[in-house]
């Protein structure tokens, strides 16, 4: 058993939950999934972290260099009209991404692998946001506001809340085998 000192004195202070202030950052896409409010609207969410691995970089000091890990979220929602998602710019975002020209792919799911963990260069902008009386700045990231990193190797190191370990580098594929093709269960190796 280990023993503790309790020194209230050293706890973290809370984060700082003010949009980030506009200007160029480098980002990776943490992940792209499909999303739903209570009342049904239906979006295409990609999440974005600043990159913690650029802190002296010339030129982000200002940037990733005082807000690496802070996330920002950018919704594509699906037009009430067509019940379909606008995927007018979308390949500006997969051209960023390094997403080959001329080549098809099925949306939404190959949009989504293909995203993740890949570093992109996004400009941010400030808005005014009012909601139920409420008047907050917010980070505005439209699908035009992406290009292509200048930054290619990621070393990003992961948080654990972000569903990472902290050393996985986004050249890791999820959904890569690890030379196992398939696991052979029999029915008595299972609780049902």
């Amino acid at each position: 058993m280990a023993k503790m000192h309790m020194d209230y004195d050293s706890l973290p202070k809370g984060g700082d939950y003010d949009a980030l202030p506009a200007g160029d950052y480098e980002m990776v896409i943490n992940k792209v999934e499909e999303r739903a409010t209570k009342s049904g609207a239906e979006s295409l969410q990609l999440d974005l972290i600043v990159r913690n691995d650029l802190d002296k970089a010339p030129n982000l000091t200002e940037t990733n260099g005082q807000y690496h890990n802070r996330h920002v979220f950018l919704d594509n929602w699906k037009r009430k009209k067509t019940n379909e998602y606008d995927t007018e710019h979308l390949p500006i975002i997969l051209k960023a991404a390094g997403f080959p020209d001329g080549k098809d792919f099925d949306f939404p799911d190959d949009f989504i692998n293909f995203l993740y963990h890949k570093p992109v260069r996004v400009s941010l902008k400030n808005e005014e946001n009012t909601y139920k009386g409420n008047t907050t700045n917010v980070n505005r990231a439209a699908p035009w506001d992406f290009s292509e990193t200048e930054f290619p190797q990621v070393q990003h190191q992961w948080k654990k809340e972000d569903g990472q370990s902290s050393t996985k580098s986004s050249a890791s594929d999820p959904f890569a085998s690890n030379g196992v093709d398939s696991i052979d269960v029999s029915d008595d190796g299972l609780p049902f």
